[in-house]
């Protein structure tokens, strides 16, 4: 038996070795971390952690399987890199107590030669000659029996339906795995550094991509007007009590003149997608000249204040992040989207141009922790749910501490219109549009990021307010919009003559 494994092993059974010894040697981060952060003493978390072993056996095993049979001479080569990799990934992990992120792939490639030589050590020597050469020699030297392609199609199928099944069943541990994603990526080998050397070189590919260039606008006339776009976080349209909600989470909105209120939809599930959508004349995967990048180009002033991330390249002079807005903000409010809100009225004021478009970015609904997202005071609806691990809250509690997300959205946009309507001098607009909406445990979905074309509802309808000044614009009698209407609408509220305006995508007469 010991020389048959020595000489020839079926594929199925080579296989299953490699995935179990690329396990025992290279996985003791990863389950370190899994039982410092699950209750293993539970039987929820013995179940997962038992689950997390078993998939990573099968998922490994089943990558083998694949590169295996398409070529054996490229799976024992790529197989003897990875055991090498994963020595030297898991010598850094257990020396440095790092995580093989990204961010870590690139300072990994943009370390010179004298930096990296400072790293070798005899105990890096001893990790790869152990972990990597000796496992490496076996599998150069192993003969390894091919099946049939009726075998093999048969084996991977039932394969998939093992791992769908198994992470169907975990369905309640998705929102722990989603919310420790990163960690566990920069652990699981080899897909750490595979993964992650991939997303580094596609996000340096994107920084350099050039967006393509809209036609050039026109400014039709010379009053004032100014309009801000308020792009709302993990909104849901059901939840806004102006949108028919039983509980009062717009307290202020409802009381104030001139607001109206659409039935939207999101491109997408997931911030970046959304809004990219928000931004631009058309939905596509092209990276078209987004709003704010193409009316600052034609003389528009443009401020763009965010608390959040995800926005296309934004090529602009005057954009603040959150750091750079906190320096001149004071009071409870500066921790909060309140200081978005900062200095807002006197930015417009000091602006030289007759038209201004300033976009905020909130974070204020983004999940698990919705009880840290907003004051105190604002926590109307009671009890909360103050835990990251929202399978364990009540669905009362949980969608108790998102309402009152959407209460401090409401006091945010009060606020917004209050410092227009000061704005005498001007047309003023306020139009709030959120990137995505968000699952509260409804099917057993919690946030977001389904593919849009099995998301459920709570997760692509979401709200699209607007507040106008008086005697500026009339509304059309719209019902259903959708995110591209943004960049149509703001062109024609601001009188931007442009060859790419659509006016059956503008919400105004």
């Amino acid at each position: 038996m010991l020389k048959r494994l020595k000489n020839n092993l079926q594929i199925t059974h080579f296989v299953l070795l490699m995935s179990f010894l690329n396990l025992l040697f290279f996985h003791f981060p990863f389950y370190r971390f899994v039982l410092k952060n699950l209750d293993y003493k539970s039987l929820s978390g013995i179940i997962a952690i038992v689950s997390l072993i078993i998939l990573m056996l099968v998922v490994n095993a089943f990558v083998f399987y694949l590169i295996f049979f398409l070529s054996r001479f490229v799976g024992k080569f790529l197989l003897v890199l990875f055991f090498i990799l994963n020595a030297i990934a898991v010598y850094f992990i257990h020396t440095y107590n790092v995580i093989i992120d990204e961010s870590m792939i690139g300072n990994v490639i943009n370390t010179n030669y004298e930096e990296a030589s400072s790293f070798f050590s005899i105990k890096m020597i001893v990790y790869i000659i152990l972990l990597g050469v000796i496992p490496g020699i076996y599998i150069i030297k192993v003969k390894i029996i091919n099946v049939t392609l009726k075998r093999f199609l048969i084996t991977a199928s039932l394969t998939l339906l093992f791992i769908a099944i198994l992470a169907f069943a975990n369905a309640s541990h998705w929102l722990w795995i989603d919310k420790n994603s990163k960690q566990l990526g920069g652990l699981a080998m080899p897909w750490s550094y595979s993964v992650n050397t991939s997303l580094f070189y596609i996000h340096e590919h994107q920084k350099n991509k050039k967006e393509i260039l809209l036609p050039n606008a026109t400014i039709k006339d010379n009053e004032k007007s100014v309009v801000v776009l308020v792009i709302g976080e993990s909104a849901r349209r059901q939840n806004f009590s102006l949108y028919g909600y039983g509980k009062n989470t717009n307290p202020l909105l409802s009381q104030t003149q001139n607001v109206f209120h659409f039935d939207a939809t999101s491109c997408a599930t997931y911030t970046t997608a959304g809004v990219k959508c928000i931004l631009e004349h058309t939905n596509t995967g092209d990276l078209y000249e987004i709003l704010p990048n193409y009316l600052f180009r034609n003389n528009v002033e443009v401020i763009w204040k965010t608390t959040n991330w995800g926005e296309p390249p934004v090529h602009i002079e005057n954009y603040q992040n959150k750091e750079a807005l906190m320096l001149n903000c004071n009071g409870e409010g500066c921790n909060y989207d309140e200081v978005l809100l900062n200095g807002l009225q006197e930015q417009i004021l000091a602006s030289k141009k007759n038209k201004i478009l300033i976009i905020l970015h909130t974070s204020t609904s983004h999940g698990p922790t919705y009880s840290k997202k907003y004051p105190p005071q604002f926590e109307t609806f009671k009890p909360v749910c103050n835990s990251v691990e929202l399978g364990n809250c009540s669905q009362k509690e949980l969608i108790n501490a998102y309402d009152n997300t959407i209460v401090y959205t409401d006091y945010i946009l009060h606020n917004v219109i209050e410092n227009l309507k000061q704005l005498k001098e001007h047309n003023s607009a306020m139009l709030f549009v959120s990137d995505h909406g968000e699952s509260l445990g409804e099917k057993n979905l919690y946030m977001h990021g389904l593919p849009l074309s099995i998301a459920p509802k709570e997760q692509y309808e979401v709200p699209f307010i607007v507040w106008l000044s008086d005697g500026s614009k009339q509304l059309k009698p719209k019902k259903i919009l959708s995110q591209n209407h943004v960049f149509h609408s703001v062109l024609n509220f601001l009188s931007i003559q442009s060859p790419v305006y659509d006016e059956e995508m503008n919400i105004f007469e």
